[in-house]
């Protein structure tokens, strides 16, 4: 009866009406005042008259179930959200734009209309066979592979955007390790102290240099030690040198280069690497010669994280690095999305094999084979024929009522 009702907030109400809403269904959004309380009690009412919680990605699920965006732009919606650097997120709104679904869909049209003429080769053997054997379809079929190219060209670089690299700081205790990354993130995050072996543990952190997103670490110092701690926290150092994407390998100009350098120096040999002479502003014992030697085509950055002093010029190196110097972020589409790029690769593999086949004269049904399988690839990028397993893959990834 009325007397049990009461008030447990005051709320206002939206009401948007399909299809102008975000899923093109007729959509009810109730705004709470209040803090935690308020807003669990207006959900437990709500959920008592029937509502549900919604699923991780329900709601831009619905939005690619009724057609409002393609898939590929219904997962661009997750990586916007996570996008950790500007450079990322120009990527994912490029992708909700539809930029990619549009030129994936081009190549698809492209792909629609080979078939159509090499269908009707099969059909009409006397009027149409023309068109194989003077090199038309060949031509066209160059162009689709062109195309495919560049977009799997793109996917190195766009990964790097989306997931950012690991860096791993690594070098002898005490030779400033802990003190580059605190500069780096510009505020104390790691203990920092004289006493030579005092970071025990990795510590993860994100860096946002020059647009790449560098997931940094700081290692415990490699060094032989009887310490059950530090045992543990050299186990774990050497498990990310073996996960680096770079390393970032720290000398001391004011010490010669001993044993604990050289073991550590061992330890990275095979990987990417930016060599990094601290403590430039100290009086000087390393041998510079030995170390060109030792370390031949690798940059070398002489700083000093106390004075501050070519900070800058390290941080260049880095993007240098990454970007194996020729990266520009181009206007054209670029694959972020480990599921595309293995559609990408099959639709390649679909491709060169028609090439082939063009080549030895194959009958026009068997082009038609792998030029249909190419077109189904591609249209599972935007979401045509998706089966539900791979949806569910796709939007159980999201948070809750995304």
């Amino acid at each position: 009866g009325a007397s049990k009702r009461k008030i447990i907030d005051e709320v206002l109400l939206t009401v948007m009406l399909r299809p102008r809403s975000y899923t093109k269904e007729d959509v009810v959004e109730i705004n709470c005042h209040g803090g935690i309380q308020a807003t669990k009690k207006v959900l437990e009412l709500v959920a008592n008259n029937g509502a549900r919680l919604a699923e991780p990605g329900e709601f831009t699920k619905r939005a690619f179930l009724n057609g409002r965006i393609d898939l590929a732009q219904a997962e661009s919606v997750l990586d916007t959200i996570r996008a950790k650097t500007e450079g990322a997120l120009k990527v994912a709104m490029s992708q909700l734009d539809g930029n990619l679904s549009h030129e994936i869909g081009d190549v698809c049209a492209e792909l629609a209309d080979i078939i159509s003429h090499v269908e009707a080769a099969i059909d009409f053997p006397d009027e149409d066979i023309e068109i194989i054997k003077d090199g038309e379809i060949g031509k066209r079929v160059e162009g689709v592979i062109r195309r495919l190219k560049i977009f799997i060209g793109t996917y190195d670089d766009g990964v790097i955007l989306r997931e950012g690299v690991l860096a791993v700081i690594c070098g002898k205790p005490n030779v400033g390790k802990s003190s580059l990354m605190n500069l780096l993130l510009k505020r104390d995050r790691v203990i920092v102290s004289a006493i030579p072996g005092t970071t025990r543990d990795t510590v993860e952190e994100m860096l946002n240099i020059g647009g790449i997103p560098i997931r940094i670490t700081d290692t415990a110092g490699i060094a032989a030690s009887k310490d059950i701690l530090m045992k543990e926290g050299v186990k774990r150092s050497k498990k990310y040198l073996e996960l680096a994407d770079i390393v970032l390998l720290m000398l001391d100009c004011s010490t010669r280069i001993d044993k604990k350098d050289l073991e550590i120096i061992k330890l990275v040999n095979n990987k990417k690497k930016l060599i990094i002479m601290n403590k430039s502003d100290l009086p000087r014992r390393i041998d510079g010669k030995k170390v060109k030697a030792i370390f031949k085509d690798e940059k070398i950055v002489e700083i000093s994280v106390e004075k501050k002093t070519n900070i800058k010029k390290m941080e260049k190196s880095i993007i240098e690095m990454v970007w194996k110097g020729d990266f520009s972020q181009g206007e054209g589409a670029m694959v972020t999305n480990a599921r595309h790029k293995e559609l990408l690769d099959k639709a390649m593999t679909n491709m060169l094999s028609v090439r082939k086949a063009l080549e030895k004269n194959t009958p026009a049904d068997i082009l038609s084979i792998d030029l249909r399988d190419a077109m189904r690839n591609l249209g599972l990028i935007i979401g045509n024929s998706v089966s539900d397993d791979i949806l569910d893959r796709i939007f159980e990834r999201f948070c809750i009522g995304k």
